[in-house]
C-alpha cells in the first residue's frame, strides 16, 4: 500500500491564510444588517443611502420638468437648488446672464433676490432675538426714540414683531410709490406719521416694505454698524455665502451678476440695472448666487445647532392669517392655511407645514420653501420673470411629497404584515 504523502505548510503561509480569514469575517460583520425582519423598513434602508441617492428619480424628473418650462418659456437666465437631509442634492444653472449673449449663468452668478431677501433678515431677526439682543414684543419707538406715526396711540403700541408680519397696523405698501422713486429710507421714516391706520396693530395683515424694513434701522442702531455689516458678519460669512451682498453698488459691481429683463412684443429684452427698493434693505436688497442660498437653506435647517433652531423655530411660528388672492398660489395643487411668520409665509401643503416667500422686482424673480419636518429646502432664482418661477416649486414638492407618502404607505404595510404574520 502506497504511503499518503504529507504535505506540510511552512509558519509564513499559514499566517497569511490565517489572517486573510480574519479579515474576511470582519468584512462580513460590517455588512451585516443586525436587524429582525419585522424592523426594516423603507427608512431604514433609506436612511443607509446618501439623499441624493434616496430621491434620485425625484430629481431626474424635476430636473427634466424644469428644462421643459424654462425653455418653453424662452427664459433668459435661471438657476435652481435643492438641499436634503443636510445636502446640496441639485444645483444647476440654465440659459445666460443677458440675452443674445453667451455668457452663460453658472453657480456664482449673483441675482436680485426682491422679497425673499424678507426671508434672509427674518432669519436674522430670529437670531438676534434667540441670543436676547434683541425682544420681539419690544415696541419700536423704544428702540427708534424718533420714531412717530400720526397718533401717539399707535407710537406707542407697535412692535418689532408687528412690523416684521406686517401687523403695524399701516395701510398695506404704504409709501411703496416713494421706494419706487428711489427716495432713500431715512427721508420716508418720518413721513409715516402722515398716514392714517388702516387698523389696530396686530389684528390684519397688510403688506409692507418701508415698514418691514424698520428692521434695518433698528438692527444698525443697536449694533453700531450698518445692516449690510451685521448681514455678513451673521449670516453671509458664517453660512459660507461668499457671493451675497446687500445693496446696489455691490450688485452693479460684481462682473458675475445676471442682468434684469422683461417680456416684449419679440420676446424677452434686456433691461438697464435699476437701485428701485434698494433703500429698503431688509425688505427686498439682498443679492446672491445659487450656491449662496444653497448653503442659505443648509444652514437654516441644521439640527445641530441650538441658535439656529431657536432662530427657525422663532421666524416660522406663524403670527397672523393672511388673505391673499386665489390666483397667488395658482400653480400649487391646494394650499390648505396661509399665514404669515417673521419674514416667510407659514404654509400647509400635501400635509406638511412649509416655510415660503417668493420675491419680484423688475427684471428678477426669487422663490424660496423649506420643510423643515423633511429636511428638504428649494430655491429658484430668475432674470426673466415668467410663469415658470411659479411653478419652479411646486413642480419639485409635488414628486417628493408624493414619493414620501408611498414610502410611508410600504413603510407601514410591511409593518401590519410583520404583525400579522404575513409577508
Amino acid at each position: 500500500m502506497k504511503q499518503r504523502k504529507e504535505y506540510k505548510i511552512q509558519p509564513v503561509i499559514a499566517a497569511f491564510f490565517a489572517i486573510l480569514l480574519i479579515a474576511f469575517s470582519v468584512s462580513a460583520d460590517q455588512n451585516k444588517v443586525d436587524l429582525p425582519q419585522s424592523e426594516i423598513t423603507a427608512n431604514t434602508i433609506a436612511s443607509q443611502i446618501s439623499g441624493r441617492a434616496e430621491i434620485e428619480d425625484v430629481i431626474t424628473a424635476y430636473d427634466s420638468l424644469l428644462a421643459f418650462e424654462l425653455k418653453n418659456a424662452a427664459n433668459v437666465g435661471a438657476a435652481a437648488a435643492i438641499v436634503y437631509k443636510n445636502e446640496v442634492v441639485y444645483l444647476r444653472c440654465f440659459g445666460v446672464k443677458k440675452t443674445g449673449g453667451k455668457d452663460s449663468v453658472d453657480e456664482h452668478t449673483i441675482f436680485r433676490l426682491a422679497s425673499v431677501s424678507k426671508s434672509i433678515s427674518g432669519i436674522l431677526a430670529g437670531m438676534l432675538i434667540a441670543d436676547s439682543t434683541l425682544n420681539p414684543d419690544k415696541k419700536i419707538v423704544d428702540y427708534l426714540s424718533g420714531f412717530r406715526l400720526q397718533t401717539n396711540e399707535h407710537t406707542q403700541q407697535v412692535t418689532l414683531r408687528q412690523i416684521l408680519s406686517h401687523t403695524s397696523g399701516m395701510p398695506q405698501h404704504t409709501y411703496d410709490d416713494l421706494v419706487e422713486q428711489k427716495i432713500p429710507l431715512r427721508q420716508i421714516i418720518p413721513k409715516l406719521q402722515e398716514v392714517g391706520h388702516a387698523s389696530q396693530p396686530g389684528e390684519l395683515y397688510n403688506y409692507q416694505n418701508v415698514m418691514f424694513s424698520l428692521f434695518d434701522t433698528i438692527v444698525t442702531a443697536k449694533a453700531g454698524k450698518n445692516y449690510a455689516a451685521v448681514l455678513n458678519e451673521k449670516i453671509f460669512n458664517p453660512f459660507n455665502m461668499p457671493d451675497a451682498t446687500a445693496g446696489f453698488e455691490p450688485f452693479a459691481g460684481n462682473p458675475n451678476k445676471a442682468f434684469p429683463h422683461v417680456w416684449g412684443r419679440n420676446g424677452f429684452r434686456l433691461l438697464p440695472l435699476n437701485d428701485r427698493y434698494y433703500s429698503t434693505l431688509a425688505a427686498a436688497g439682498i443679492n446672491a448666487s445659487i450656491t449662496d442660498m444653497s448653503q442659505f437653506l443648509l444652514h437654516v435647517l441644521n439640527d445641530t445647532v441650538s441658535l439656529m433652531q431657536q432662530a427657525r423655530q422663532i421666524s416660522f411660528e406663524p403670527q397672523i392669517r393672511t388673505r391673499l388672492s386665489s390666483g397667488y398660489f395658482s400653480q400649487w395643487e391646494s394650499v390648505s392655511y396661509k399665514a404669515y411668520g417673521l419674514g416667510w409665509r407659514i404654509i400647509d401643503y400635501k400635509g406638511r407645514r412649509l416655510a415660503y416667500h417668493g420675491g419680484f422686482v423688475k427684471g428678477y424673480r426669487a422663490e424660496i420653501a423649506v420643510c423643515p419636518n423633511e429636511n428638504v429646502g428649494i430655491v429658484f432664482l430668475s432674470n426673466s420673470p415668467n410663469s415658470s418661477a411659479a411653478k419652479s416649486v411646486p413642480l419639485f414638492l409635488n414628486r417628493f411629497f408624493d414619493e414620501k407618502d408611498k414610502e410611508k404607505l410600504a413603510s407601514d404595510s410591511i409593518q401590519v404584515n410583520a404583525i400579522s404574520g404575513k409577508g
